[in-house]
């Protein structure tokens, strides 16, 4: 299994980023696709994640109403459009994968990209 993010970078505050996630050796129209962050002294966390199922998508409060996943079965993709960025977003974000149909932990996801900088200046 393989997961390549793309599409970090820098932005300013207020910009928008939007991150993908290309899927390989997977059956990905069966996997929950999650996106999590890792910034700087404190502990990886969720962000955002789509069911393969009909359950749809579930986000971290914190970004509820700017960042938006979203995926496409026939590229084996899945996106993150990140909106109203904030310096607290500033982190590397990494896409996940598992079979399981509503997952927010970690623990949760057997398959893991090698991330991508987001970094987001004030």
């Amino acid at each position: 299994v393989q997961l390549v993010e793309s599409g970090g970078g820098l932005v300013q505050a207020g910009g928008s980023l939007r991150l993908s996630c290309a899927a390989s050796g997977l059956t990905f129209s069966r996997s929950t696709m999650g996106w999590f962050r890792l910034a700087p002294g404190k502990e990886r966390e969720f962000v955002a994640g789509i069911s393969w199922t009909s359950f749809g998508t579930y986000y971290s409060d914190f970004v509820k109403g700017r960042f938006a996943i979203s995926r496409d079965n026939a590229q084996n993709t899945v996106f993150l459009q990140m909106n109203s960025l904030k310096p607290e977003d500033t982190a590397v974000y990494y896409c996940a994968a598992t079979p399981t149909i509503v997952a927010r932990h970690f623990h949760e996801y057997g398959f893991w990209g090698q991330g991508t900088q987001v970094t987001v200046s004030s």
